[in-house]
């Protein structure tokens, strides 16, 4: 009989020996009945000892793969049945509540012209202060006594951006109210959990994060866009049985309006009358171009009906996966629960570098620094932009990392041309739950710079053009 063995892999020579034999039986190279090499034969054959192939025979033979008879040797006696070709694929499927998360192309690798919206370049993170907080977490770190941390997060981190918040967005709030998050998503995620049952109705902007109505989806909810205009989400178009109302009211998300003062009193107002949850999101509200920065939403909640999502993802990097929900008082006492069952409390080491970051300045003196650069690129971006004015008008953005772009006629097979010509740069049209009124494309400034604007904006005009 022939049979091939592999000893690669973990662990010692005679456990590899064992799998190696077992796979083989499992993988149908035998068939009941046939008789293995005897233990001496095998062993010269592979390079062994005796007793190590020994060994692994007793072990089949317990499990009942193989039966040995004195004198005659060892035999098969049972394999696994082959599986039928409809088992070819994975295991249990999800279940019947299980809605899929809507394709929306937002991860993109590098190429050549690099405008992925939400992205920050690495290489600006201010490497040398981060150093010295890690530091000073681990040294923080091996002096404790090792309990599990609170679900809600590090008391340094949350006390570190109330006050944040607090001269940033005119967002007034104590520490205990602030919960620490694995990034924007797993807010979300934990607000759904505690607020949406299936079947509730959840409102969404129209275009909008297609990530924030997947999380909504997953939950049973029946999810409405409303449409937005010039001053953010048209309010009016709520219907009015909305358990929920998820808003980017700072930068709306892709197009890039705020949300003006009437329509964010209105919004709350309509909060109040339904008894609606408001989830805002301030992904990139931190950066600011035009006028005065804009207080958060929330800052006008006066009765908790607001809850306020950051992240710490666009002014300093995704991969830190630190985010921070301010809790309004009814989902309070839910909110830590839901985290304690979805994965215990936030990494420490991680928070604790973080608020030191924050503690120490350097934050705050690496906003200001990016503030500035991106300030530059933004400007050059709308110059290179404006020069080809018969392909495309940027709206008008105020603030955040990103422009949108209406392209002036379609262009078939967009996702195509931009490919094509190694461009990363997302078009607008799967942030729609419907059809898109108008070609159009999102261009992010967080990894571009100086010439390399120029040629890719260049390169997106010829792929335009077609």
């Amino acid at each position: 009989m022939q049979i091939h063995l592999s000893l690669d892999g973990a662990g010692g020579l005679g456990q590899r020996l064992y799998e190696g034999l077992r796979r083989a039986l499992l993988d149908g190279q035998v068939s009941v009945g046939e008789r293995l090499p005897p233990s001496r034969v095998l062993a010269a054959e592979l390079g062994v000892s005796r007793r190590l192939v020994v060994e692994a025979y007793e072990r089949l033979v317990a499990e009942g793969f193989l039966g040995a008879t004195p004198g005659r040797g060892t035999f098969v006696e049972r394999v696994p049945p082959p599986l039928p070709r409809e088992a070819d694929r994975a295991g249990p499927g999800p279940g019947a509540h299980w809605r899929p998360p809507l394709a929306w192309g937002g991860r993109l690798a590098p190429g050549r012209h690099n405008f992925p919206g939400g992205v920050t370049d690495r290489a600006l993170l201010p490497w040398a202060a981060w150093r010295r907080a890690m530091m000073a977490a681990l040294r923080e770190a091996s002096r404790d006594i090792g309990f599990y941390g609170d679900p809600r997060g590090e008391a340094s981190l949350r006390l570190a951006i109330a006050r944040y918040l607090g001269y940033s967005r005119g967002l007034a709030c104590d520490s205990d109210a602030v919960l620490i998050t694995q990034g924007a998503q797993q807010g979300l995620d934990l607000l759904a959990r505690v607020r949406v049952a299936p079947g509730d109705t959840v409102a969404v902007e129209e275009p909008g994060y297609p990530p924030a109505r997947a999380v909504f989806e997953a939950r049973g909810a029946r999810v409405v866009p409303v449409p937005v205009d010039e001053q953010g989400l048209c309010v009016d178009a709520l219907p009015p049985e909305a358990s929920v109302v998820y808003v980017t009211p700072s930068h709306q998300f892709p197009l890039g309006m705020p949300l003006s003062l009437e329509r964010r009193l209105a919004l709350l107002a309509f909060a109040r009358r339904h008894d609606a949850l408001v989830v805002e999101d301030d992904y990139d509200g931190e950066f600011r171009f035009e006028g005065r920065p804009l207080d958060a939403l929330k800052s006008l909640d006066r009765e908790g009906r607001v809850a306020y999502l950051g992240s710490f993802s666009k002014v300093l990097h995704a991969d830190l996966r630190l985010g921070y929900l301010v809790m309004p008082p009814g989902l309070a006492p839910a909110l830590p629960g839901a985290r304690a069952f979805s994965d215990g409390y936030p990494p420490l080491v991680t928070q604790r570098a973080l608020a030191r970051l924050m503690i120490d300045g350097d934050f705050a003196r690496h906003l200001r620094r990016m503030q500035r650069l991106y300030t530059i690129r933004r400007r050059r971006l709308g110059e290179a932009l404006a020069a080809r004015p018969d392909l495309w008008t940027p709206l008008p953005q105020v603030a955040g990392i990103h422009v949108a772009l209406r392209l002036a006629a379609p262009v078939p097979d967009l996702p195509a041309r931009l490919a094509a010509a190694e461009i990363r740069a997302n078009p607008l049209a799967p942030f729609h739950m419907g059809e898109a009124a108008h070609d159009g494309l999102l261009l992010g400034f967080g990894v571009i710079d100086g010439d390399a604007i120029d040629r890719g904006v260049a390169a997106l005009a010829e792929a335009v053009a077609g």
